[in-house]
């Protein structure tokens, strides 16, 4: 069976390569293989930055705080890097389906495509608000900014980690402690 990269895999694919960002092109080229994708891209000096752009233009959709705005962004960034929707078989791996022009195979511009046609399919099938920044960051002086792409059944997940969940809940039971001391 071949999984559709385009789905919840490149969302936390974008997530992972958000959040712990990679040295160079191979690390980058590596990530994509971690989470399933074994195409090989066309070499240009500048992928890593171009690369590092995509994630940049990505989580201004993450960071958008309503629903409006993100299906516009995550429109514009669709509209700059998807094609009609084809079938493929390259490399025989199986029939599925690219929403990329196949003559495009640099890794910036397959990214862009995965990327941007995951996310709206995991947005729309998931719910659109399910995907943002961890909340333990939006608690005063917690640094952490990971993205959070909630693939729970529940549809609740606010936290990167049970770290920065139980960190956070540590705050509030200090906060609430504090308020019943004075």
């Amino acid at each position: 069976m071949h999984l559709n990269p385009y789905g919840e895999y490149a969302v936390l694919m974008a997530a992972s390569l958000a959040d712990d960002w990679p040295d160079d092109r191979a690390g980058i080229e590596a990530r994509t293989r971690k989470f399933g994708m074994t195409m090989d891209f066309a070499e240009s000096p500048d992928d890593h930055w171009r690369t590092r752009g995509v994630i940049d233009e990505w989580l201004r959709v993450v960071d958008a705080s309503e629903p409006g705005e993100r299906a516009r962004l995550l429109n514009d960034l669709m509209a700059h890097a998807a094609a009609y929707p084809r079938l493929t078989d390259h490399g025989r791996e199986g029939w599925h389906l690219h929403y990329r022009d196949d003559a495009n195979d640099s890794l910036p511009d397959v990214l862009r495509a995965v990327i941007s046609v995951g996310t709206a399919l995991h947005l729309t099938t998931r719910g659109i608000h399910r995907l943002s920044r961890c909340a333990a960051g939006r608690m005063k002086g917690d640094p952490c900014a990971a993205v959070v792409v909630d693939v729970t059944r529940n549809g609740r997940q606010r936290y990167c980690s049970v770290r920065c969940a139980n960190r956070a809940a540590v705050r509030r039971h200090r906060a609430r402690r504090s308020m019943t001391v004075h």
